[in-house]
């Protein structure tokens, strides 16, 4: 996952790097939110057994009922990286400890420099 982290970082910055100088800012939350729900959906899909997804999630601050539901469902990838276990336990400050960096914020601090 770091190295898939790292490529996608350099990518990103790259992409906002051309991108910045344009004011449109109303498509950058949805796209941020697309890729952390991608993101949590390729840690998922790398946990693979439900023990594993259950163990994971309990770890990460999930509650242990929800971490049970989720772990045993049968939905698909995509569906379960929006569930509430998933979203409770990889927050958005665990995903940026990992190395992703925010779309949103990189669009802000070229627009707004403190």
């Amino acid at each position: 996952m770091s190295h898939r982290l790292n490529k996608l970082t350099a990518y990103v910055r790259g992409w906002m790097g051309y991108y910045r100088i344009s004011e449109y800012y109303s498509p950058i939350p949805e796209l941020d939110g697309w890729l952390r729900r991608r993101v949590r959906m390729c840690y998922w899909k790398q946990w693979r057994k439900p023990r594993t997804r259950i163990r994971k999630l309990i770890r990460l601050g999930t509650r242990k009922k929800d971490a049970i539901l989720t772990g045993i469902s049968r939905k698909g990838y995509w569906h379960l990286a929006r569930t509430l276990a998933t979203q409770t336990g990889m927050t958005n400050e665990w995903l940026g400890k990992q190395g992703l960096i925010s779309v949103r914020d990189l669009w802000i601090s070229f627009h707004y420099p403190s």
